[in-house]
């Protein structure tokens, strides 16, 4: 199983791309995840950059969703909504294929910010009708370093919760590629 985990945080010593490196890390070893560049990297959505103007950049992103079994997302909460960044990654796939029935999870580094999830459940599960707000992990990693999120993942608790968000989102995905 190959997941696509997407950080929606453009900074270097991101909280939550910190938390989906060590998930990436601590995954068994038949999950497989893939880090994305960081959603700066990407240039501005505008339809007239569509079709045969796509750039080459989307059409990697566009690759490596279809590829991925599953999305995980995390994201910081920009006031009170989502980030720019991740935003604009979004907005490349509302008119793709790619996009529609991918199961999408969601992971949170922060012990607040609901009004973004709030906002970003609502985006992923009309891209995506095999978005599940069922299988979601979250953790208070805000102010940290990525060193200390990786201490603070491994604790045992904390350990026990990604393995079974990872289990539970590999089930998700395996019942939705059965029922296309």
């Amino acid at each position: 199983m190959t997941f696509l985990a997407i950080s929606g945080s453009a900074r270097r010593a991101s909280t939550n791309t910190a938390m989906l490196r060590t998930i990436q890390q601590m995954s068994p070893a038949e999950v497989v995840i893939d880090l994305l560049s960081p959603v700066n990297s990407l240039p501005v959505f505008s339809p007239d950059l569509e079709g045969e103007n796509t750039p080459p950049e989307i059409e990697r992103l566009l690759a490596a969703i279809e590829t991925a079994d599953g999305l995980i997302f995390a994201s910081p909460e920009y006031v009170r909504a989502i980030p720019g960044g991740l935003k604009n990654l979004i907005d490349w796939l509302v008119s793709r294929d790619a996009i529609i029935n991918k199961p999408i999870a969601i992971a949170h580094a922060s012990h607040r910010g609901e009004d973004m999830l709030a906002s970003l459940r609502t985006v992923l599960s009309t891209i995506s009708a095999a978005f599940t707000s069922d299988v979601f992990v979250s953790f208070a990693l805000m102010a940290k370093s990525p060193a200390e999120i990786d201490d603070i993942l491994r604790q045992p608790e904390n350990s026990a919760a990604i393995t079974g968000f990872l289990s539970d989102f590999a089930d998700h995905c395996a019942s939705n590629s059965n029922s296309r």
